[in-house]
């Protein structure tokens, strides 16, 4: 068993005399452990970093992408929910593959279990993680940016009992908004992927707030405001305006109106 804190200890080295299929192999198992020690630790660190250095190289990362694509098929959470992280260090790289795509596009609406923590199991944040792979296809420029906003509002309009808890809707909102800084979105497309949340939230009857709607109202709010400020692209980094901004904040502002509840 490779010695992963070790590696991580002395800078994410290659260690010698060891194959890098075989350390590849080790760690894609490692990321669909049902220990988070095991699979949210040292392996995922070094596996992020060799991707980022070139370690692993293209025909790898497109095998290792191959197989977490398949994963989304996978019966045990934490092995689904931790795939769109490999992805999202693969296809932020550069690579693309459209199976990768539609596995995701299937998966990412669909999925029922969307703890965000667990206390056995760690980390699962099915909604945050698959938000994070959103906006690495989102801003790729072989997909087209519709479709994921498209698939944005899928997720959001997904009917669940689970409220987020842990961000969620923070993360997804900077997904959206990432994919709108693609500069060949026009107006329309930039506010038209709304139109089917505006729909359901005009048909909602009163009373309480089904937690699927408030999931998406809070996720709205968090767009309007990276809307108005533009969206960080990473930790730091200054933020990018949104080419449409204006339209997607009066939109925004339209889509949420019904809903608004004041006294």
């Amino acid at each position: 068993m490779t010695d992963w804190e070790k590696i991580y200890e002395a800078g994410c080295a290659l260690p010698a005399g060891r194959a890098l299929d075989e350390l590849v192999a080790e760690l894609a198992v490692a990321l669909r452990d049902p220990d988070p020690g095991v699979r949210d630790g040292a392996p995922y660190v070094v596996l992020r970093t060799w991707i980022q250095r070139d370690v692993i190289d293209a025909g790898r990362r497109a095998r290792l992408g191959a197989q977490m694509a398949a994963r989304f098929a996978d019966p045990e959470i934490q092995a689904r929910t931790f795939a769109p992280l490999v992805l999202d260090m693969i296809v932020g790289r550069g690579d693309f593959d459209p199976a990768w795509l539609v596995a995701f596009t299937r998966w990412y609406p669909a999925e029922q279990d969307l703890r965000g923590h667990d206390p056995v199991l760690g980390w699962l944040h099915a909604v945050a993680h698959g938000a994070d792979l959103l906006a690495a296809f989102g801003r790729h420029p072989r997909v087209r940016p519709e479709a994921m906003l498209e698939l944005a509002a899928a997720r959001l309009l997904a009917r669940t009992d689970y409220l987020y808890a842990e961000q969620e809707d923070d993360r997804l909102a900077r997904a959206i908004a990432l994919t709108l800084t693609r500069p060949e979105l026009t107006e329309a497309a930039a506010v038209g992927w709304l139109d089917p949340i505006a729909a359901d939230f005009r048909a909602m009857p009163r009373g309480t707030t089904p937690t699927y709607a408030s999931n998406a109202m809070r996720t709205l709010r968090m767009l309007y405001l990276l809307a108005d400020l533009g969206v960080p692209p990473s930790s730091g980094a200054a933020p990018i305006p949104l080419p449409h901004a204006a339209a997607v904040k009066r939109r925004l502002a339209e889509v949420l109106a019904p809903v608004f509840q004041h006294s």
